[in-house]
């Protein structure tokens, strides 16, 4: 019993993490790789496999010891999607159960351990999803909802609104920040760079867009009146996405969690509890996750292979320095 092992992926983002846990809790091992998603990289296959088996090779631990692998995938949103999906895991050797969902449901998972929730993803992508008292999973985008909040959406934004021209003095240091990562000298060769469309390759300019993100959360929390628009923008519509799935929650207190580089930027975390004292539908609550993505992924692992995952087991992942997040 004690040589059989779990995996639990977190393919979130712009990496994938990877988690070998035993049947009692106890991490084995942590791995991070290449993004999981193929919207995001080419590679992703050869990322997540690879991830996989270093893993498996830190917990030394051999392909036929794994009883069950659960992953949360970026980008996994309808079944069309099943088969690139499924062949991320596809290594040769491998043949235990496995079992696939969006990233969202790991990180839900890992943040409330079961208990009812709304989890704001924002970060390389996004994504809100709520596990209701009758255990109902509902996401954002099941009413065609979607919160333009992911990082390369802030950057397309804010670098919009400067070529529109809605700037001010004291948008000067955002302006030269931008100039400076795109390596332009002034706004007329960033207004030609963006009238060539940027980058030809549309997975390399979202990922140069994405990677630009910080410079407008860093801006806004500094005071550039454009930066703060746009990511005031964009927590309006991760509040409208909230206020959706919170109606769906019998109790009038709803626990929020935010997960992501994005919603978790001081500025952006500061506006988004700001946001959620002032909600319509329910009296939103602001709560730190209890353990991370990969953690949540293990904990769903387990549970699928029969395990009961209790208080012991949960704190046993506890004192894995990667379990928190």
């Amino acid at each position: 019993m004690n040589d059989q092992v779990v995996i639990g992926i977190d393919g979130g983002g712009s990496q994938t993490r990877v988690m070998v846990s035993d049947l009692n809790g106890n991490i084995r091992s942590y791995a991070v790789g290449g993004a999981s998603s193929i919207h995001k990289d080419s590679n992703a296959h050869k990322n997540v496999q690879e991830t996989i088996q270093s893993s498996l090779s830190m917990a030394r631990c051999s392909l036929d010891q794994v009883i069950g692998l659960y992953a949360g995938i970026a980008g996994y949103d309808s079944d069309q999607d099943l088969d690139w999906v499924t062949r991320l895991t596809d290594v040769e050797g491998l043949q235990c159960p496995k079992w696939y969902v969006n990233d969202s449901v790991v990180a839900h998972a890992g943040a409330f351990i079961g208990k009812p929730g709304i989890v704001v993803v924002s970060g390389t992508g996004s994504m809100i999803l709520a596990i209701t008292e009758q255990e109902t999973p509902i996401k954002n985008i099941d009413f065609h909802h979607y919160a333009a909040s992911a990082a390369r959406f802030l950057a397309y934004d804010a670098v919009y609104q400067i070529l529109a021209g809605n700037i001010q003095q004291s948008d000067e240091t955002l302006v030269r920040s931008v100039q400076s990562y795109w390596n332009v000298e002034n706004m007329e060769q960033l207004r030609l760079l963006a009238a060539a469309g940027f980058m030809e390759e549309s997975k390399e300019r979202n990922k140069k867009f994405g990677d630009m993100a910080p410079i407008i959360t860093i801006a806004a929390e500094a005071g550039s009146p454009l930066a703060q628009n746009v990511c005031d923008e964009a927590m309006k519509q991760i509040m409208v996405g909230v206020e959706i799935l919170g109606s769906f929650f019998q109790s009038d207190h709803v626990s929020v969690m935010g997960i992501g580089s994005v919603v978790n930027s001081p500025y952006m975390k500061l506006k988004f509890n700001e946001s959620l004292r002032f909600g319509k539908n329910k009296q939103y609550v602001y709560k730190a996750p209890e353990l991370s993505a990969a953690s949540g992924a293990v904990i769903k692992a387990l549970q699928h292979v029969g395990v009961l995952v209790d208080a012991r087991m949960i704190e046993f992942m506890r004192r894995h320095p990667h379990a928190a997040w």
